[in-house]
């Protein structure tokens, strides 16, 4: 009979087949049992949007029996902790990630896919917030269908002190701020670069988000002040860029990818939206490929997800019957992955020995 240490071992050197690391190097096996001819093995994934499940129950399972032909029965029993850098710690903010969606032009459908990432990430398990920060044309509030305006609430800090804050919407367990919840539905906004920092540094430091695995912010289209406030002030796990097929939206896409480059925020890859027979298909697959970013997937161009926004019942597209569910729920595990992946392959910086 092969011994639990033997066992451990034999699971610790297998290959996580998204990450590419074995499950030893990413510290993702948290225990084996074996009761007679059953052995129970714990997993921890990095985020509870890891796709695929079954193909590391089934590696697991195969190479315990290759290893003792006497077990007749392998558990695998899942758990995710989302990893992060939690870059918001200057500002008070608890969140792990803080992920950016942005587009080179509007009209892609920018604020969809970025509401729709995180009601996906929200259904897969995770806690999460949505910041909408595009501040001149907020339209995450209609999407959502709330017009409640956040209240005030009073905090106490650790060192005792008492502060208030701004208490975020919750739209079916999902934490939302946006400029649109303190603006009449006529009112234009028209501000210069800082007042859109003091508004963007209200948001992250002003709002009482708790703890967030991931918090997913709408920027507006273009490149300008806002994308640079972000880039200064928190250190994003990563951008996420929207464009349809057809060439002229990928031309400025192309200019986004090169602007979170230049403000140093990673990208996380591009998503294809409205993919069909309007606007084409394939285009941002084959531009994400000729730059070297990942391509998070595609969304079909879906009169039902129009209808949704429109009425406000953006979080009804993750319905189990919904058509839009599946590339929906696909993109928002792709983009979680490709965090995980940045924290989990990224060399470790060496120990310095201090003589």
């Amino acid at each position: 009979m092969v011994s639990d240490a033997q066992l451990t071992q034999t699971i610790q050197s297998l290959k996580d087949p998204e990450i590419g690391r074995n499950f030893g190097e990413l510290e993702m096996l948290k225990g084996v049992r074996r009761s007679g001819e059953v052995v129970s093995v714990q997993i921890e994934l990095p985020t509870p949007a890891y796709p695929g499940r079954e193909r590391i129950s089934g590696a697991i399972s195969a190479a315990v029996k290759q290893s003792d032909p006497g077990v007749g029965q392998v558990d695998v029993e899942f758990s995710a902790v989302v990893r992060g850098a939690m870059s918001g710690g200057s500002f008070g903010l608890r969140a792990k990630n803080v992920i950016a969606v942005g587009s080179g032009k509007g009209g892609v459908g920018k604020s969809t896919v970025a509401t729709t990432l995180a009601y996906g990430l929200k259904t897969l398990g995770c806690q999460v917030g949505l910041m909408d920060a595009d501040v001149y044309g907020p339209s995450v509030p209609h999407m959502i269908g709330s017009t409640e305006r956040p209240s005030a609430v009073k905090v106490m800090t650790k060192s005792g002190e008492e502060i208030e804050r701004i208490q975020p919407v919750s739209s079916d367990g999902l934490k939302v701020i946006s400029m649109g919840y303190f603006l009449k539905p006529d009112q234009a906004v028209i501000w210069r670069g800082p007042l859109l920092h003091r508004a963007i540094t209200q948001f992250l430091k002003d709002t009482d988000w708790g703890e967030l695995d991931y918090l997913i912010i709408d920027l507006p289209p273009g490149t300008g002040d806002i994308s640079l406030t972000l880039s200064q002030t928190l250190g994003l796990a990563g951008a996420v860029v929207v464009c349809t097929p057809q060439q002229v939206a990928l031309l400025d896409a192309v200019k986004a990818i090169s602007m979170f480059n230049q403000v140093k925020i990673p990208v996380l890859g591009i998503v294809e939206n409205m993919t069909g027979e309007i606007f084409g298909r394939g285009g941002a697959k084959s531009k994400a490929e000729e730059l070297h970013i990942p391509f998070l997937g595609e969304l079909p161009i879906d009169a039902g997800i129009r209808i949704r926004g429109d009425a406000g019942q953006i979080s009804s597209l993750f319905s189990e019957e919904n058509p839009s569910r599946k590339p929906l729920l696909h993109i928002c595990e792709q983009v979680a992955m490709q965090i995980a992946k940045q924290l989990l392959v990224a060399p470790k910086m060496p120990t310095l020995e201090i003589l």
